[in-house]
């Protein structure tokens, strides 16, 4: 039976195919998704605050290795047989070397609905796996020259509205404890799966909006869209075993990998490599490898780290 979550998520796109009139408000939007991650950054930041930093080096070392690999490893796929445009394989390889907020917060709802424990600090990790995919993004389109605006690139990578509630939500949950965020709670904590449900009723209009985007551009992307989650959700599952982390932290991790950012990376892009399609990226990520993961590829990647956990 499927997470009640997840059915918001499948009537918006069932509202949007059948061009409902049903639109979320802007504003209504943008203060769901700021709960969202500013819950998902308060609920890292009280773990973060039970252990020391110097512990977590490893998991953070090696979850920022795993990001450039697999941006690396996505664009000569896209570039030699999907005989993409240098620009566009780039764009789209730093996409899915990225991550999905969204994704992340439904796989934790899964597990949580399933009672299967995790790391906490997992935020910690999103945060980090947003920054590597987008230069190794950038420097595949354009090479490293004078003429890159690295400076206006790092402040959208570093200081983009999603890094900023994170990393916020996650330096005030370590700096309050435990203790300190109770006050929170009710709001940030009590009201989780609500707020994320409206926000996957939203996606799900988003979605079946790029589903004409993929008709154009055939059959590749659509296979890219869902093969590349597969193969990282692999190498994500094995990055996990390496650093140690339990049966839930190698299901987030590998959910991690498998997603693919439609927030940090299209804008970073847009700032540097303004002529890549961003159709391309969105409709790939937004109208396949999102749905797919929330749908199928969670249970997939569950299934996965209980086979090598043994």
């Amino acid at each position: 039976m499927l997470d009640p979550v997840i059915l918001f998520f499948v009537l918006g796109i069932a509202a949007g195919l059948l061009r409902s009139e049903l639109r979320l408000p802007a504003a209504v939007y943008e203060l769901v998704t700021i709960v969202l991650l500013l819950a998902i950054g308060l609920k890292g930041g009280v773990e973060l605050a039970k252990q020391p930093l110097g512990e977590l080096l490893p998991q953070m070392v090696g979850v920022v290795a795993m990001g450039f690999l697999l941006a690396l490893a996505a664009f000569p796929v896209l570039r030699l047989l999907g005989r993409l445009a240098r620009v566009d394989a780039a764009s789209i390889a730093a996409h899915y070397g990225s991550v999905s907020v969204g994704t992340y917060a439904v796989a934790v709802a899964y597990l949580g609905s399933r009672g299967v424990p995790f790391e906490e600090h997992m935020p910690l990790l999103l945060v980090l796996l947003e920054v590597p995919a987008i230069l190794v993004g950038i420097v595949l389109a354009r090479g490293v020259s004078r003429s890159t605006r690295w400076g206006s690139v790092m402040h959208e990578v570093f200081l983009g509205k999603g890094i900023v509630l994170l990393l916020g939500g996650l330096l005030i949950g370590w700096a309050a404890g435990p203790e300190g965020v109770v006050p929170l709670e009710p709001l940030f904590m009590d009201l989780f799966k609500g707020v994320l449900a409206l926000f996957l009723l939203e996606m799900g209009l988003i979605t079946a909006g790029q589903v004409g985007g993929l008709r154009r551009h055939g059959v590749f992307l659509g296979a890219f869209a869902i093969g590349m989650p597969l193969f990282s959700a692999v190498v994500g599952t094995g990055t996990a075993m390496l650093l140690g982390l339990s049966l839930g932290g190698t299901v987030v991790l590998a959910t991690l990998a498998a997603s693919a950012s439609y927030i940090a990376v299209p804008a970073a892009m847009r700032i540097s490599v303004p002529e890549a399609n961003p159709t391309l990226s969105l409709a790939a990520a937004l109208g396949i490898t999102f749905p797919f993961n929330v749908l199928i590829g969670i249970p997939i990647y569950h299934a996965m780290a209980t086979w090598v956990h043994g």
